[in-house]
């Protein structure tokens, strides 16, 4: 049998907040976008609780960092054969990148005008 096929394909396991798992093939040129549309379709029968009305709003965090949705698994340089762990949110928008990164406002924990000191 030819396995090589296989290889070329990345398997995500995807985590929702609930803690659900559920694991999916994806190749190397799926976006960000196109899996979140995969899913979307494709949606499993135990995540019926947290189903969410469009594949628009679904986010990946990929090491505690927001995918957008251009993005590629092999731009990611994900390893094949082997599985890679992503958390899947439900989320309007993405926190816009800039140039200080998330870190600080994480920190600060400010909606985003003023540290009070």
């Amino acid at each position: 049998p030819n396995t090589s096929f296989f290889f070329l394909q990345i398997n995500l396991r995807l985590i929702l907040v609930s803690g659900k798992t559920k694991e999916f093939l994806f190749s190397p040129n799926d976006s960000a976008a196109d899996i979140a549309k995969h899913v979307y379709d494709n949606w499993p029968m135990d995540w019926e609780e947290e189903q969410v009305s469009s594949p628009n709003i679904l986010r990946l965090i990929y090491q505690g960092r927001f995918l957008h949705g251009n993005v590629t698994l092999g731009a990611l340089k994900l390893p094949f054969g082997k599985t890679t762990v992503m958390h899947l949110v439900a989320r309007e928008t993405l926190p816009e990148p800039n140039s200080q990164g998330q870190r600080n406002r994480e920190k600060t924990r400010e909606s985003n005008c003023c540290v009070i000191l």
